[in-house]
């Protein structure tokens, strides 16, 4: 039997979609072979915006975030009466927020007898504090939280890029503490003595336990 010749017209139509397929194959390969993946920092820089975390806190910490603090320091025991009196309000008057369903952080100072390390925290028996409330300063090595940012009143999300460089602000004004104030304490061999300090903290999660970033603290011989 003799093979029917193939139509033209249906040769005409498939070697077009032939080479449309060719070429965008061709097309993909050289869009992957000249793409260049960049990460965030990259990315920022590109567009002339590059945040240096512990340059921005060395800058502001004695200038903006030690003087906020040490003006705005409520002593802890009336602070901490008025916070379980009336949390809100007290948080009204005596902190800040960044944003309404944010933690507020207060500025306080106090005297009080140095217990025993426990951890990073170094524990103080304090005069006039609600019953069963404990007050501790951290000393480190480990710095956490964001009361120093956030108890000035001064440092707003808005201010940053992202979340990201917010936290990062956050971290390093901790890291100035620790150069600045706690390098060279010996917080074990304080048990007993007589500490004073200003400092920051944030007020939530256990009310019963006020852990405070120290900006001052002295300790009597």
């Amino acid at each position: 039997m003799t093979q029917r010749a193939r139509p033209a017209a249906v040769t005409l139509l498939r070697r077009p979609s032939l080479i449309a397929g060719v070429l965008l194959l061709a097309l993909a390969v050289a869009i992957a072979a000249t793409t260049k993946v960049v990460d965030t920092d990259e990315a920022a820089s590109a567009g002339g915006h590059r945040f240096d975390a512990t340059e921005y806190a060395t800058e502001r910490y004695d200038s903006e975030v030690v003087p906020a603090i040490e003006k705005n320091a409520t002593a802890i025991a009336e602070l901490l009466t008025a916070i379980a009196a009336d949390p809100q309000a007290a948080g009204e008057r005596y902190g800040h927020r960044d944003g309404p369903n944010a933690r507020y952080a207060f500025a306080a100072s106090g005297t009080g007898v140095a217990g025993k390390v426990s951890g990073t925290l170094l524990p103080l028996e304090i005069a006039g504090l609600p019953e069963g409330v404990r007050v501790s300063l951290q000393i480190g090595p480990a710095i956490n939280g964001t009361a120093l940012r956030d108890a000035t009143g001064l440092i707003t999300f808005d201010q940053f890029l992202n979340q990201l460089e917010y936290a990062d602000a956050s971290t390093e004004l901790n890291n100035q503490v620790k150069a600045k104030v706690l390098a060279g304490v010996d917080a074990a061999g304080a048990e007993g003595s007589q500490v004073s300090f200003v400092g920051a903290f944030t007020y939530g999660g256990n009310p019963k336990l006020i852990q405070v970033t120290p900006i001052r603290l002295e300790i009597a011989p």
